[in-house]
């Protein structure tokens, strides 16, 4: 008995005229996938979470319930921010491009949006402090400064510069559909 569904392998059928589920353009999404490093950090904070959590059943278990309750919202927020931190990015649909941060998300409507370009200049390296000279994807804004997309040096790109180039054209053909709609 074949399982067409378990082969990655297997032949597509052009009489599929069927719209696969990312061919809505009125949702938000992502371009590209999530890099490593990315990847990697929120990976570690759902184990850290995790022994926060055991941590607050040994607690609750020794009777401290009000101890086991500070674990368990700590446990929550690492979590929350381990989420937040595979979310971050530049998100585009239909309706503008969004770059969500860790705290932060601004959007920008395609209307508001006068260009979408790569531009080399100072980017930060895995959004720490430190600077090097690099590639930034920026949306620039009829008012307003631009807003930095993608860099190469982002933990989505870093060591990765045909992702980055393929996520940018991606976003830029977004814009360049969408801006004079």
């Amino acid at each position: 008995m074949p399982l067409p569904f378990l082969t990655a392998d297997r032949a597509f059928d052009a009489t599929d005229d069927v719209a696969l589920p990312f061919d809505d353009h009125d949702h938000w999404r992502r371009p590209y996938r999530p890099g490593p490093w990315r990847v990697v950090a929120a990976a570690l904070l759902l184990l850290l979470a995790s022994f926060v959590l055991l941590a607050a059943m040994i607690i609750a278990f020794a009777g401290a319930l009000s101890g086991a309750g500070v674990c368990l919202a700590v446990a929550a927020a690492v979590i929350a921010a381990a989420l937040r931190l595979l979310r971050m990015g530049a998100w585009v649909s239909r309706h503008g491009v969004r770059r969500v941060g860790l705290l932060l998300t601004k959007t920008v409507p395609w209307d508001r949006a006068t260009a979408v370009r790569t531009v080399q200049q100072p980017v930060r390296w895995l959004g720490l402090p430190r600077t090097v000279q690099g590639q930034a994807l920026v949306v620039v804004r009829r008012q307003g400064e631009p807003i930095q997309l993608l860099t190469d040096h982002n933990a989505d790109f870093l060591s990765r510069g045909e992702a980055f180039d393929r996520a940018a054209d991606a976003v830029e053909a977004w814009g360049d559909e969408y801006r004079g709609a």
